[in-house]
């Protein structure tokens, strides 16, 4: 009986094995072999303050982005969770809309709406918010606003997940007890809600770390993140080797913020949040 369940897994280890296992080992050996063997390539990005300060952008970025997610996705969420059956849907509907929509074209849309002209500054200038536009485009607020719209999605579900099974009568009995609403909110919701927050801040934390569309947009030379810098050696210089290395941290990256969150979040517990 186990011979014929390891046999019916055996598509999908060797899809692993095509997709992920070869691609990488692939990507590790060429960081060391190209031009020659060595580690010159991970010396360089190590020791020139241009190539650390992509990866600082890239680590600062991800973190504002995953901040402002959460500060935006948890009254989103608590919405979700605690209104009527047709708000929820609603709500839901507002939440999976952007999915259906490709992430070029909505990069594209921000680039319209935030330049010199466009609307948000016309709105601003209009109400009397600025005297003069606002530059948003090519810098770090554009960066910034167009990855949190596109990642926003991804703090929602899980916090609304997790929100739906906190049980009210949780905070009843804390009012009941005494504890207004504000007390029994950070005293009793929000702690039952951290599994939410920490599954969603590290997906969202992951997906950023990897965006090239929306910041090679919205960005400026100043913002440039690692995956930009990865597709500017290959397609501008062809500097395979460098490249490699460069997504072999961008891989270490990753796995360094999932080891922290299993170990001291214990996403392990947390992922039946997503």
């Amino acid at each position: 009986m186990q011979r014929r369940y390891g046999l019916v897994a055996l598509p999908a280890v060797a899809l692993l094995l095509v997709a992920f296992v070869y691609p990488i080992s692939a990507l590790l050996l060429r960081s060391i072999s190209d031009p020659h063997w060595g580690l010159q390539n991970f010396a360089i990005m190590v020791y020139r303050p241009v190539y650390l300060r992509v990866l600082f952008n890239t680590a600062e970025i991800s973190g504002l982005v995953t901040i402002a997610c959460a500060i935006l996705g948890y009254p989103f969420a608590y919405t979700m969770a605690t209104s009527s059956a047709s708000v929820r849907r609603a709500l839901v509907l507002i939440a999976l809309v952007p999915f259906w929509t490709s992430i070029l074209v909505r990069t594209f849309a921000w680039l319209v709406l935030l330049q010199r002209e466009g609307l948000i500054n016309q709105v601003l200038l209009a109400i009397g918010l600025t005297d003069q536009p606002i530059t948003m485009v090519h810098n770090r607020i554009g960066t910034l606003i167009g990855m949190v719209q596109i990642l926003l999605p991804f703090m929602v579900f899980p916090l609304y997940s997790v929100m739906l099974r906190i049980d009210p009568a949780y905070v009843q009995a804390a009012s009941g007890l005494g504890a207004g609403p504000i007390r029994a909110f950070w005293r009793i919701y929000l702690p039952l809600s951290m599994p939410g927050v920490l599954a969603g801040s590290t997906l969202v934390f992951i997906i950023a770390l990897g965006y090239f569309i929306t910041p090679a947009l919205l960005g400026g030379p100043h913002d440039m993140m690692i995956a930009q810098l990865i597709e500017q050696q290959i397609s501008n210089f062809g500097n395979w080797g460098f490249a490699a290395a460069l997504a072999v941290a961008l891989l270490a990256g990753t796995a360094v913020t999932l080891a922290i969150a299993h170990r001291v979040f214990k996403v392990r517990d947390l992922w039946s949040a997503t």
